[in-house]
């Protein structure tokens, strides 16, 4: 076959048009490409909110599931708030109120009620935002506005006087309800009470889940996550050098890790920062007074907390217990007892 010119010719032109062709093909897969990545870029910010929703979802049923397995006791309404009571036993009655971040279940997990629900009537409350409890956002749940609020609950169930043992940020409402209801507040038990907080920077970092919109939106997703997975350290935390109570550790991880209880601790982390500039008078109480702290606590610094309130209050009974943390009533419940039975007694003789 002999080649010339025209073949050149030919073969340049259909070359020119294959080019031609091709370039026609890339620039239609280009203008697909981008309008998928239009329509991914659009779908974008629902597949987002699908995705949080589904966590918040996920994160609700699951705080339900531990509300529920915790519900020993009963339901009471005080005004607009529902409250959550374990009511046991016979006695002086005698109100437990838990720390930031936990819940009735507390004083279920360390004995308590059960060992001395035959010389007292225990009565364990959630305190509002914590288990089966409510917080309604209208308030600032000072330690005086909860006080007030234990107290209503215990006169709408019949009790005019009564004992109050406090843990952590409970014992600040433990003191506050002898500060305001004198007339039926018979004696008080702190243990690991932060008495004079001042201000840290970690309050203020605690304090972010409460911020209204991005708060709201983390606590009900990741933040539940987060907390299940820092939950061996902060049990670490709180209980060295003692081990970890294992009943608590697996009645409070859910409970603690549930957004409204998150939103509780951002609260009360918030209002830590307020109180240092407000530090009541506690030497207005007149009734016997037992303060417990752990030697070793590495969450607050318990011992010097202790040692102040003993001397803002004449007459308090104090003690340091050895090789504890912050959660004595978990690490030596017998501590706990013997001055619950020390302040009867004092009162008695009262």
């Amino acid at each position: 076959m002999t080649w010339g010119f025209g073949n050149i010719k030919d073969i340049g032109s259909k070359g020119v048009g294959n080019v031609k062709g091709m370039g026609a093909v890339a620039g239609a897969v280009t203008k697909r490409a981008s309008a998928a990545r239009r329509r991914s870029t659009s779908l974008l910010p629902f597949l987002v909110a699908a995705s949080l929703a589904g966590l918040a979802a996920y994160n609700h049923v699951r705080a339900r599931q531990a509300v529920r397995r915790a519900l020993r006791g009963r339901l009471m309404h005080v005004g607009a708030v529902r409250l959550h009571v374990i009511d046991e036993g016979t006695g002086m009655p005698l109100v437990l109120l838990h720390g930031n971040g936990s819940a009735a279940e507390d004083f279920v997990a360390s004995g308590i009620i059960d060992e001395a629900s035959s010389r007292y009537r225990m009565l364990a409350f959630d305190r509002p935002g914590f288990g089966a409890s409510s917080r309604p956002r209208d308030a600032a749940w000072t330690p005086a506005a909860q006080a007030d609020l234990i107290h209503a609950a215990l006169q709408q169930l019949g009790i005019e006087h009564y004992l109050v043992l406090g843990h952590s940020f409970g014992a600040s409402v433990a003191l506050e309800c002898a500060l305001r209801h004198p007339e039926s507040v018979a004696g008080v038990v702190v243990v690991s009470g932060y008495y004079f907080p001042k201000p840290h920077p970690a309050m203020a970092l605690a304090a972010l889940p409460a911020v209204p919109i991005l708060g709201t939106i983390a606590r009900y997703t990741v933040l539940p996550l987060l907390a299940r997975k820092a939950w061996p350290l902060v049990l670490e935390k709180m209980f060295r050098p003692a081990p970890i109570a294992p009943r608590f550790a697996a009645s409070l991880e859910e409970l603690s890790a549930a957004p409204e209880a998150l939103r509780s601790v951002a609260a009360e982390s918030a209002l830590l920062i307020a109180a240092s500039a407000m530090v009541p008078d506690y030497g207005r109480i007149r009734v016997p007074v037992g303060i417990l702290a752990g030697a070793a606590d590495d969450v607050i610094p318990a011992v010097e907390q202790a040692e102040l309130l003993k001397a803002a209050i004449p007459g308090a009974h104090l003690e340091i217990v050895p090789l504890t943390g912050h959660m004595v009533q978990q690490t030596a419940p017998d501590a706990v007892l013997a001055m619950i039975d020390r302040i009867e007694t004092a009162r008695r003789a009262a």
